[in-house]
């Protein structure tokens, strides 16, 4: 299990090196001149010179790399262009505030999508299955900012019982918070409860198939006892997988809905450099993105190898071979939950 954790870690550090200069060179070919979007358009071409030169923005592509990164991995993020400031003190908050929206997202989509699932698979074929799997698909096929805008208007302008910001006043108690972020967090749980829904409802139907939970019938077990011990532990195992994944997403920062709630996170920073041209904002948040995806998907990786039986009994045998491959999902993983989901 050891091997296998910093088999993963190396590869997660290998990527997120391929990420950082993806970021960097993305950085970089984006059109504009700084100096020239500070100063402004009536400002001297010398004066533009100067400015970028002072930023250190004419020296060579490899060494604005090395000093970006090394700086970076020491927890300096740099000075914003547009502010003036440290590149911490804009993105902390907005890093916090989007662990918050994201937390209280994930909340909301985990027992909700799985208990979803669950209902689905148990009730297969019937009217309840069928409702639950063609609301998960429509939600799924709708656009994040068409539900928070229909949330909006018929919670917050028609109904007038939630606010349409998701940025609580100064000193508003964990209530007031929460109230907040009701309709931005629902916007994400539904977008991502068609995904996770038709996984879990997938898994768990392959695992009610299976030969082992036709056993632990035949010894006389309760149905209660036969899904919680066999079938849901060896179902939500894809589901996990994927979950890592959207996890990261979701605490990463979704620009969409942070910029339509008007809500300080990271994603409307990154939105607000991109805009303003503010490269060390921009590189930092975005290398910050993805180091929590990264981080989220190897936690998810661990988490995976913990509870599957067949992933343990291949580390004991052997700890040279390769068993990542126990746990990849495959690239596109509708066909196959479409393919599941004909039994």
């Amino acid at each position: 299990m050891t091997q296998f954790i910093l088999r993963r870690a190396g590869l997660a550090f290998i990527t997120l090196a391929l990420v950082s200069v993806l970021v960097f060179v993305g950085a970089q070919i984006l059109p504009g001149d700084v100096g020239r979007d500070v100063l402004g358009q009536f400002a001297t071409q010398q004066s533009v010179d100067i400015y970028n030169h002072q930023l250190g923005l004419d020296r060579s592509v490899f060494v604005k790399y090395w000093d970006w990164i090394s700086h970076f991995v020491q927890g300096d993020l740099g000075t914003s262009y547009q502010y003036k400031v440290s590149v911490s003190s804009l993105l902390g908050p907005a890093v916090v505030n989007s662990f918050k929206l994201g937390g209280f997202a994930i909340v909301m989509i985990i027992p909700i999508s799985i208990i979803g699932g669950a209902i689905a698979a148990l009730r297969r074929d019937r009217l309840t299955d069928r409702i639950i799997s063609i609301a998960g698909l429509s939600m799924t096929a709708i656009p994040e900012f068409v539900t928070a805008v229909v949330l909006i208007t018929f919670f917050g302008v028609w109904l007038k019982v939630l606010p349409v910001s998701a940025t609580a006043p100064p000193g508003a108690s964990f209530f007031t918070v929460l109230k907040h972020l009701i309709l931005p967090a629902a916007s994400l749980a539904l977008v991502y409860f068609g995904y996770l829904s038709r996984m879990a409802r997938a898994g768990i139907i392959e695992a009610l198939d299976a030969d082992y939970t036709r056993t632990a019938r035949l010894k006389g077990l309760r149905p209660v006892t036969v899904i919680r011990r066999h079938v849901v532990r060896n179902a939500l195992l894809p589901t996990i997988a994927v979950l890592a994944t959207q996890v990261g997403f979701v605490l990463g920062g979704l620009i969409v809905i942070e910029t339509l709630f008007n809500y300080n996170g990271l994603g409307q920073r990154l939105y607000t450099a991109a805009k303003f041209k503010d490269f060390a904002v921009m590189q930092s948040g975005a290398m910050l993105t993805g180091v929590i995806l990264v981080a989220c998907t190897l936690v998810g990786d661990i988490l995976i190898a913990s509870l599957d039986p067949r992933i343990r009994s291949a580390l004991r045998s052997t700890g040279r071979r390769s068993v990542s491959r126990l746990i990849e999902l495959p690239s596109d993983p509708i066909p196959e939950l479409s393919r599941l989901a004909e039994h």
